[in-house]
């Protein structure tokens, strides 16, 4: 699916406050401080532990194997950043800053530019206009964008599919740019907290790795360690939306049907939550934003449902079938550029 129908709904805000309230009497929007206290400390002693393993090994091509150990657990830092940014951890807004603040500057990512992108992505998903998830000058999620690229960008488009994993190794580096040219800018809330974080990020990361490290050596773990780290994010988020029916300013829907039918879900067990960050959850998290990630799994009969009894489509799949969905649905936004005469 491509586009949704466009059709205006009468309200239905009794519909999510009902929801709403069987969710909250079965607590399931109670915070989890156990759970995230051993994830944070576990995590972060991990984290540690690999550089030490790093050090230890010198200047070795096992290194490499490092590199990408690194990769998995700065994307599972960067999920605890995300379940900070929509107040997951703690209730207050300043406790769950401390814990994104502090996960952004391990993994080298501007928590307050990424916090301002990811809650307008929440307010418009998959909107064509007004959903930044879907402003990538690489990629055509419409075919109405794709008319719209001129020249290298527009044969991207064109064969996108087949980019579209290539290009998730330079996602990584997308991310620090971004970062660094928020904070540098002052976009970013806590922009000056953030550019002392972020500079003992690059700083203390290049000096451990060409010190440790020969030049050629270093070069190929950062390639490793950012490029494996690009393509795991990146297939983290893709499979929430990416396929699903998008929006423009012609649609009208309420807030429940408008995060359901825009979003997708993976299912897949206890490793692909532990995989995909609770993202894999798409629709729950959306719908309740700040449900801590664990309660997500028993939310999930409960929202799905309450979608089947009123007759709201609720999707989900397996985690292969999810990118597939993605590549078919790429592929099929190219199709008109690929027909179109040279």
């Amino acid at each position: 699916m491509t586009s949704a129908t466009p059709a205006t709904f009468e309200q239905h805000g009794t519909d999510y406050a009902e929801l709403s309230r069987a969710v909250r009497q079965a607590g399931l929007l109670k915070r989890r401080f156990g759970h995230y206290a051993a994830r944070c400390v576990l995590t972060i002693v991990v984290f540690a532990g690999a550089w030490v393993v790093f050090a230890f090994l010198g200047n070795s091509w096992w290194q490499l194997f490092t590199a990408a150990f690194l990769a998995l657990v700065c994307t599972q830092l960067s999920f605890i950043g995300h379940d900070a940014g929509h107040k997951q951890i703690f209730r207050g807004r300043r406790a769950n800053d401390v814990v994104g603040l502090v996960h952004g500057g391990l993994t080298g990512l501007s928590y307050g530019w990424w916090i301002g992108k990811h809650n307008r992505h929440h307010a418009n998903p998959n909107h064509e206009d007004d959903d930044p998830d879907l402003d990538i000058a690489a990629l055509a999620f419409t075919v109405g964008q794709g008319g719209l690229k001129r020249g290298v960008l527009r044969w991207m488009a064109k064969y996108q599919a087949f980019l579209f994993f290539p290009l998730l190794l330079l996602e990584g580096l997308n991310l620090h740019w971004a970062s660094i040219r928020s904070v540098w800018t002052g976009k970013s809330k806590s922009h000056q907290v953030e550019k002392v974080l972020l500079a003992v990020h690059f700083v203390g990361y290049l000096t451990a790795v060409f010190v440790v490290l020969s030049p050629w050596t270093a070069v190929v773990f950062i390639a490793v360690h950012q490029g494996v780290w690009g393509v795991y994010m990146g297939c983290s988020f893709a499979p929430n939306h990416k396929g699903m029916p998008t929006l423009t300013k012609e649609h009208s829907f309420d807030f429940l049907r408008k995060q359901v039918l825009t979003s997708r879900n993976v299912h897949g067990g206890a490793w692909v939550d532990f995989a995909l960050g609770g993202l894999n959850y798409q629709i729950e998290h959306h719908l309740f934003p700040n449900m801590p990630r664990p309660n997500l799994r028993r939310a999930q009969p409960i929202v799905q449902g309450f979608c089947v009894e009123r007759g709201i489509s609720y999707s989900q799949c397996g985690l292969l079938r999810s990118y597939g969905h993605v590549l078919n649905h790429l592929h099929a936004v190219g199709a008109p550029l690929r027909a179109a005469p040279r």
